[in-house]
């Protein structure tokens, strides 16, 4: 196998918040020791009629849980909320305009947990509650809290968005309201994405403050449950000191061999393509208790502390979302990603009800000598001729893409800017670092170089919208003068230099660069800073005045650094004490 570096992989996959040195008295793992916990939970209520309510975000396999808290769990009345729900012909039509036909984009939905619900049946299970005399009411599912907002003992069965996914592609459950499970995994994503997701959030928002106990049921077989003051506990230890999200890595149809070696990956799997390092709002945050691993989705920090997370100025702007997203794209040894574009502002949130645009740039981690990148198109191009030849080539399976588009070579430490409009893609043999803004899925491709995606089928093609946002006038000249490679010294002191190398005006994200071989001073400035080791083995974060504990990171690792840190210092450190290190780091623009 071919080497892409010296050193034996140091990347951690398994990052930890680590909140307490023992799990005792605050966490429970298996099915027996939560059942007698919550069973001691309801002995202190002092009430003849005890209700406990079990919450779940979409996505929890309902059979695990309901097996096993309804088996072992003594109770009068259970009651199931999906019962108290509209019939799944009434949930469709209602949720229709917001899921689309499209293969991909649905539209971003305003409404709440009660569009799922039929009042009257919510009712009638009241009625049933209302019957009971003495004992044990168990309510369960998504949208329990709704049909019984009072509760003694409230549960939440919160689960990360990425174990979702993968519970779609193996068919193994269905959207909220529907069962839709042998559905395509993509028809059931984009539903969550647009529809299911937004409602259980909105939800969860209200009843954080309410919560008893947090279940985790991401392994299936490996239950965890903790008490929301101790879940809490390590959120807001997280948003005062650096942290990483757990990663995923994912194989693709372009996908290379980098990530294998690099973040020590399975051998076996043909190659993989993405790594998302820094997408709290699909990425899981592990917090320690002590030799347990509790997982939950790294989104409610961002709902819990978003002050101290983000910074006053950037929540005021994007609310409790996480603007800012890191990745990886590993084309070597691969393929060409898709020629694609971004939307502009305006048609994102006329088209979609999203606030703001996926600015972007590529960041080159490392590249062979043939590496490069499409970028903007070429002088003279007439668009109408372009995108009748990408029209074409969805019939052909031929697009002449060097007569149209710009190529431009790579190397490593290059820095491309990509602002929304810009006809772009990675081209193969080179490693990608993606900064950029965090709309998720608002990619219109317009070419796949005639492959197929890794479910056999054709990878959908966007050229209806994407024809409607390319920015013609984004020619060669432009892209040598504005994009391509803009890297400025700002600064230096002892051991260190630092380089503006984007983003491009049209963007919100600033990125700084930092070569140093010794002790370097960042301050965060209003806004959360995301940062990449791109050079070095490893070095710590440390607190100038012992706010936070050292922080280690190794080679190729995103971290965060909430605002609330406010100013932290960068060494190299271990076996790169004595070398030159780099970092990148992100930030929102907001002093302009």
């Amino acid at each position: 196998m071919k080497k892409y570096s010296n050193y034996k992989s140091n990347y951690d996959k398994y990052p930890v918040v680590q909140v307490s040195e023992t799990s005792e008295n605050v966490c429970w793992q298996g099915w027996p020791e939560i059942v007698s916990q919550l069973n001691k939970s309801l002995e202190n209520v002092h009430k003849p009629v005890k209700v406990l309510v079990v919450e779940c975000y979409q996505g929890v396999y309902d059979e695990e849980v309901k097996s096993a808290l309804k088996g072992q769990l003594p109770h009068t009345l259970w009651l199931d909320a999906s019962s108290a729900m509209k019939t799944s012909e009434e949930i469709n039509s209602f949720l229709k305009s917001d899921i689309t036909d499209d293969e991909i984009f649905g539209y971003m939905t305003s409404y709440h947990m009660d569009c799922y619900f039929d009042e009257k049946k919510i009712a009638e299970l009241r009625e049933k509650v209302a019957g009971i005399s003495a004992g044990v009411v168990i309510v369960y599912g998504v949208g329990a809290a709704y049909v019984m907002p009072e509760s003694d003992v409230l549960v939440y069965a919160d689960m990360a968005r990425w174990e979702i996914q993968m519970r779609f592609r193996r068919n193994e459950i269905s959207n909220v309201g529907v069962d839709n499970r042998m559905e395509r995994a993509s028809l059931q994503y984009k539903r969550g994405f647009f529809v299911d997701w937004r409602i259980c959030d909105r939800f969860k928002k209200t009843l954080m403050s309410k919560w008893d106990y947090v279940l985790d049921t991401n392994v299936m077989g490996d239950p965890k449950m903790a008490t929301a003051a101790i879940v809490d506990a390590g959120l807001k230890k997280a948003s005062k000191s650096p942290f990483r999200v757990v990663p995923f890595f994912d194989p693709g149809p372009w996908g290379g061999q980098w990530m294998k070696e690099i973040c020590d990956l399975d051998r076996e799997t043909p190659n993989f393509a993405w790594c998302f390092d820094c997408v709290p709002e699909e990425n899981s945050l592990y917090l320690g208790f002590g030799e347990v691993r509790f997982e939950i989705p790294s989104i409610d920090l961002v709902f819990s502390y978003p002050r101290e997370l983000l910074g006053n100025p950037v929540y005021g702007r994007f609310g409790d979302e996480f603007p800012i997203r890191f990745d990886f794209l590993d084309t070597m040894d691969g393929g060409n990603l898709s020629l694609q574009v971004h939307p502009l502002t305006q048609y994102i949130q006329e088209k979609f009800g999203m606030h703001y645009t996926q600015d972007e740039s590529y960041y080159i981690l490392d590249a062979e000598e043939d590496a490069s990148v499409y970028l903007g198109v070429k002088e003279g191009i007439v668009p109408e001729e372009m995108i009748n030849a990408l029209t074409e080539a969805q019939h052909t399976g031929h697009f002449d893409a060097e007569k149209y588009v710009g190529n431009y070579p790579v190397k490593k430490h290059d820095h491309v800017l990509i602002p929304a409009g810009t006809v772009h893609c990675s081209g193969r043999n080179s490693m990608v670092l993606e900064i950029s803004a965090t709309p998720y899925i608002f990619t219109f491709k317009l070419w796949d170089w005639g492959r197929l995606g890794l479910d056999g089928r054709p990878r959908p093609i966007n050229i209806g919208h994407g024809k409607h946002v390319i920015q013609w006038n984004r020619t060669e000249p432009w892209v040598r003068r504005e994009i391509y490679n803009k890297i400025d010294k700002v600064a230096e002191g002892d051991g260190w230099i630092e380089e503006h190398t984007g983003l491009h005006e049209c963007e919100f994200i600033e990125t700084r660069r930092h070569w140093f071989t010794k002790p370097v001073l960042h301050k965060t400035d209003g806004s959360v800073n995301v940062l990449n080791l791109v050079e070095g083995r490893e070095a710590i974060v440390e607190s100038p005045t012992g706010e936070f504990d050292p922080f280690v990171v190794h080679y190729a690792e995103t971290f965060i650094i909430p605002e609330s840190v406010r100013q932290y210092t960068i060494r190299p450190y271990g076996e790169s004490e004595g070398k030159q290190c780099a970092t990148i780091k992100a930030f929102v623009k907001h002093n302009v």
